[in-house]
């Protein structure tokens, strides 16, 4: 006998903060009406918001959960490099169950994805990307989780990471492949970016590369990758993370964004200050799709992050100098819609055929929610409640 289709009816939520209404779910779908009986969850008028989509972090660098850990002064990547490899080693907890605590944590405040950048060098081999996918894979029920095989200690400075970064793709172990400042760090422009398209185009994988140079270098490298993904016909598969080179690009910007925009290439920002924040409506302007992320989380880099995308949103904003409703609103959005284009999924904007991931918080509107950063009372995925009050279900 088939099965019958499973319906919940979310009584009473006002999505997106409009006026109440019982939001009908069949099998992980918003839909017009309910087939055969269907289950009641009581949403007390709370606000409905799509849940969100964190496009770049680093889950296998935490400490999130760990005893303190006190950091030593670093200039520069490779001295940030060394001091992960040096956490790595000395950490007692294995990066798997470290990477799980963390993204478990990024449910409960209403995430539901991530694209997961984990070091591969041979310091590591592929251990880091290994942990974070029996991380997702036990979380698979609540959170989507692409990998990024993202060679951190560089190609031409850490010899034998190609072989890696080939294994990590072939294996399939990594979604896609990653690369990093290829000529202000690793100093071999042409080298890598060879080396990271030709793997993606080998194996049909997307390409996400870490880009902080800024200036004619970081425009030069951009205008490099603009080349090589027009050169395979990689647009919508191509991401520049950070893309301070854009943020900062002055009287250049117009012209490097309708570059980008006409290559399809996606760019991410974790709002660092109001100098390198990518501006999310001007790029749109340029058909430049824009994803937020977390980056590092309490690792060797940093004390600080949460991987609480609602908080990254507001931080956005204020980044953004952000005012007006229509502006609050927005960050937020970008961080739930244009994320998950981003990554490949759907925009779940609570209409019939959307899938059904939500989440639930008190207050009045949208714009509020991403001053005020209330709490999350309960987190939905495909109709079904992941987290209440902080914790998973």
């Amino acid at each position: 006998m088939d099965e019958q289709p499973r319906t919940t009816v979310f009584r009473d939520l006002r999505p997106l903060g409009g006026d109440p209404v019982d939001l009908v779910v069949v099998d992980g779908t918003v839909a017009a009406e309910p087939v055969g009986e269907a289950a009641v969850v009581d949403c007390g008028g709370r606000i409905a918001l799509p849940t969100l989509v964190d496009a770049h972090i680093h889950p296998d660098k935490t400490t999130w959960g760990e005893p303190w850990h006190s950091r030593s002064p670093a200039r520069g990547i490779a001295e940030f490099g060394a001091q992960d490899a040096e956490l790595f080693r000395a950490s007692p907890t294995p990066v798997g169950v470290r990477a799980e605590r963390l993204m478990a944590h990024a449910v409960t405040r209403g995430t539901r994805a991530v694209r997961a950048h984990a070091d591969v060098a041979p310091v590591y081999g592929l251990e880091g990307l290994e942990g974070v996918r029996r991380a997702a894979r036990n979380l698979g029920h609540a959170l989507d989780v692409q990998t990024v095989a993202f060679p951190q200690h560089g190609v031409r400075r850490s010899p034998g990471t190609d072989g890696l970064l080939e294994e990590a793709v072939r294996t399939g172990l990594a979604d896609l492949v990653g690369g990093i400042d290829p000529e202000g760090f690793d100093g071999d422009p042409d080298g890598q970016l060879d080396l990271v398209f030709g793997i993606a185009d080998r194996h049909g994988v997307g390409v996400d590369i870490h880009l902080h140079d800024h200036g004619d270098l970081g425009v030069r490298t951009m205008d490099a990758v603009i080349e090589r993904t027009r050169a395979l016909d990689m647009g919508g598969s191509v991401t520049v993370s950070h893309a301070f080179c854009v943020a900062l690009a002055g009287e250049d910007f117009d012209r490097l964004a309708a570059r980008i925009g006409a290559a399809g290439i996606s760019l991410t920002t974790v709002a660092p200050d109001t100098a390198r924040v990518l501006p999310v409506a001007r790029l749109r302007e340029h058909g430049v799709l824009v994803g937020v992320g977390s980056d590092g989380v309490r690792d060797s880099w940093s004390p600080f992050g949460d991987a609480d995308m609602l908080h990254r949103a507001h931080m956005t904003a204020r980044a953004l100098r952000s005012r007006l409703d229509e502006e609050l609103s927005d960050a937020y959005l970008t961080a739930a819609h244009s994320g998950a284009e981003v990554v490949g999924l759907p925009a779940a904007d609570l209409a019939v055929g959307s899938p059904a991931d939500f989440l639930l918080v008190d207050g009045e509107c949208l714009p509020q929610v991403v001053v005020d950063l209330p709490p999350r009372r309960t987190v939905v995925r495909a109709g079904r409640v992941v987290a209440r009050d902080g914790r998973l279900v």
